[in-house]
């Protein structure tokens, strides 16, 4: 199991806490400074089974500095919306927790936690 976080998010901290407590088994990669490749991001949209606007902080300075809120949001736009990501690794949706089933989840609540701790 691996978890994507930012150290400074209150959430990856929680699921953190959580995984310990429970004595999960995983490691932790601080995507911010261990970017994920645009295929690493393709291969993590396919266990999660969404599109990479689905994992985008949109709120983010560079989501408005790209003009993110106008960009389609269809298959001929996802390379796009994934070279973004890993151009900008801070529009990531966090944690992401990728499963020992070969599914991930977006782990931003403690029940998504769980979810991935079962699978």
């Amino acid at each position: 199991m691996e978890i994507w976080i930012n150290p400074a998010c209150s959430k990856c901290r929680s699921a953190i806490s959580l995984l310990d407590a429970e004595g999960a088994e995983y490691t932790v990669r601080r995507y911010l400074e261990d970017v994920p490749t645009e295929d690493e991001i393709r291969a993590v949209l396919d266990r999660l089974g969404l599109e990479p606007w689905d994992i985008t902080r949109t709120q983010e300075a560079p989501a408005k500095e790209l003009g993110l809120k106008d960009w389609a949001k269809d298959a001929d736009s996802r390379d796009k919306w994934i070279a973004a990501l890993s151009a900008h690794p801070k529009l990531i949706q966090r944690p992401i927790i990728t499963a020992e089933d070969g599914t991930a989840v977006v782990a931003r609540s403690e029940e998504a936690v769980r979810d991935a701790l079962s699978r």
